[in-house]
């Protein structure tokens, strides 16, 4: 059989896809006898964006995801300390007043029912923020975050708030509730700060979840946990309401399973805070719509400076130049 270079690589993603979806499956620790429903697995198996099409279809309801999650939380999170706080009883008290608006005919947004979950240094009403620290153990915020609240306005169902290293200063490593450990080899950094959200991700059991990015730490535990994150545009998300760590550098940026599905979150945390000092006035864009345009005529710049420079005349074979 022929095959040219197209048909070779789509074959060998495919087997690599095959194989580390084998690991990752048997890295997760062993299930209890008869604690595994596989209506939930396959439920917390879909996409942010398949969930959400199920919804809008009446295939499932808001209550069925929010029940699944939570029954994969009850036995994963013990082994993986994903979640510092698991609300469930308000995430299905959440879930049956979206399905009611549903049912009405009221839907809020492609978000309307679906189960995430929100890093723990970011305020919620009503429900403890802690970030990873003892110092805060008892801290009960009386309002939400500008982010929390537009994702919550959105119709996100609040499933609980995830672990990360303390105070969002370092790898995941350190946290008052131990360590997020990595799903696909418990043994293995989360990556961070942002642990506990790429590990519960990773694990299906939220459909998006949100982290913080100084210096990487949304980056670290998506590429550690095989998921999505995204460093936004400084100033395009609010960072009122949640715990600083460096003001000029800090981000809240989206983590999701696939791309699709982190531009569908992307799409209701942006907005402009006239109270948070480093947010910047922003035209209203669809991220989700923005995936679909052609790319022929994106270019890729790298700036040459003086160091840049030597280094391309040092390796001329890596770093061809026209003549």
């Amino acid at each position: 059989m022929h095959l040219d270079r197209r048909s070779f690589t789509l074959m060998a993603a495919a087997t690599a896809g095959a194989i580390a979806t084998r690991g990752h499956a048997e890295a997760l620790p062993d299930l209890p006898t008869g604690q595994k429903p596989a209506e939930t697995t396959d439920l917390t198996q879909l996409t942010l964006a398949e969930a959400s099409a199920k919804i809008r279809s009446r295939e499932v309801t808001s209550l069925q995801l929010t029940d699944a999650c939570l029954a994969r939380i009850a036995i994963y999170n013990p082994k993986l300390d994903a979640f510092i706080t698991v609300a469930a009883d308000q995430a299905r008290a959440q879930a049956r007043a979206l399905d009611a608006e549903l049912k009405a005919g009221k839907p809020r947004s492609a978000l309307h029912g679906i189960p995430i979950a929100l890093k723990d240094n970011i305020d919620t009403a009503n429900l403890r923020t802690t970030g990873a620290s003892a110092v805060f153990i008892d801290n009960v915020p009386t309002t939400d975050a500008p982010v929390a609240a537009r994702l919550k306005e959105a119709g996100a169902v609040l499933i609980g708030k995830t672990n990360l290293h303390e105070f969002a200063m370092g790898a995941g490593e350190s946290s008052y509730w131990g360590p997020a450990r990595n799903p696909w080899a418990l043994d293995h950094n989360t990556g961070g700060s942002s642990s506990g959200s790429g590990a519960a991700l990773s694990a299906d059991l939220c459909y998006g979840a949100l982290g913080t990015d100084t210096a990487g730490s949304v980056r670290f535990p998506a590429n550690f946990c095989g998921i999505v994150g995204l460093k936004v545009t400084y100033g395009l998300v609010p960072i009122r309401g949640i715990m600083p760590l460096t003001l000029s550098l800090d981000t809240c940026g989206p983590m999701a399973r696939t791309v699709e599905d982190t531009a569908m979150l992307l799409n209701h945390m942006t907005c402009y805070d006239n109270l948070d000092i480093t947010s910047v006035p922003h035209e209203k864009e669809d991220y989700v719509a923005a995936l679909k345009q052609p790319v022929s005529r994106l270019r890729i710049g790298l700036p040459i400076a003086a160091s840049t420079g030597s280094i391309l005349r040092s390796w001329p074979r890596c770093w061809p130049r026209s003549k």
